[in-house]
């Protein structure tokens, strides 16, 4: 069910963005490759772009702003995720090993949230809702469809990620090769050790967005000046997949879904 309706149960990814240094570029190039509408926000919001598709908000794109006397952070999607307490989950990850990087804080009357990372370095975010749910779209051509850990340690991460987000890990009896990460039973998203992984890519969240035609979405993210990591491959029982990068850097994979 693409539109989203209810609200995201604690522990589901519920958005996601992305900072960089280019904001109106960026806005431009999401628009042509899946379809987003956006523009640069309000002052109080530190000009945070919310993006949609179809009328509903899929994704945020933010400028990229140093601390100072510090370089601006790398481009980078971030995978926030349903939280019942955001101090609750804050205290958590300090609990387990994990590294608080922005506290938590209010966003207006939205929701309060904070980013971390788990004890490998992954980086994440949590969002408690208040008038503000989430994505109104997902697993839809130009939406997010699938969240993916890559780590060295999945028995680690498991671990971890229990107290702080109340994820369950359970095999995937499809993808032996991935662990899947459930809520109430339902899988929300995956975990793979890093032994197919580049050589230095430190161990992150991938977000994955569902498009019509792999190919012709690669063909027009290289006339955009991306990137290509991994070439469009066919992956069984999932669909046509390739991992990209925007112009800026920022990592994203595209998947059209085999029906």
């Amino acid at each position: 069910m693409p539109e989203v309706t209810a609200p995201y149960a604690p522990g589901t990814p519920c958005w996601i963005d992305v900072m960089v240094p280019d904001q109106q570029a960026a806005l431009d190039f999401y628009r042509d490759l899946l379809g987003w509408q956006g523009e640069v926000g309000s002052e109080e919001f530190g000009g945070y772009s919310m993006c949609t598709l179809k009328g509903k908000p899929v994704a945020g794109i933010m400028k990229a702003m140093a601390p100072e006397g510090q370089t601006p952070p790398p481009p980078a999607w971030t995978t926030y995720f349903s939280t019942a307490s955001a101090d609750n989950a804050q205290a958590a990850v300090t609990a387990n090993g994990g590294t608080v990087m922005m506290p938590v804080a209010d966003v207006s009357d939205l929701g309060r949230m904070f980013v971390a990372a788990d004890p490998e370095g992954a980086i994440f975010g949590v969002w408690e809702p208040r008038s503000f749910p989430g994505a109104g779209i997902v697993n839809e051509p130009g939406a997010l469809v699938w969240n993916q850990l890559s780590t060295p340690d999945p028995k680690g991460a498991a671990a971890f990620y229990k107290p702080v987000l109340g994820l369950d890990a359970a095999p995937m009896p499809d993808m032996p090769e991935f662990t899947g990460f459930q809520v109430a039973g339902r899988t929300i998203g995956g975990v793979q050790d890093m032994s197919n992984i580049p050589e230095g890519t430190p161990p992150h969240w991938l977000v994955n967005f569902a498009v019509d035609d792999t190919d012709s979405t690669v063909d027009a993210l290289v006339r955009a000046g991306g990137a290509v990591l991994v070439p469009a491959f066919d992956m069984e029982k999932v669909g046509r997949m390739a991992v990209l990068a925007d112009p800026w850097g920022a990592v994203f994979s595209v998947v059209a879904l085999s029906s």
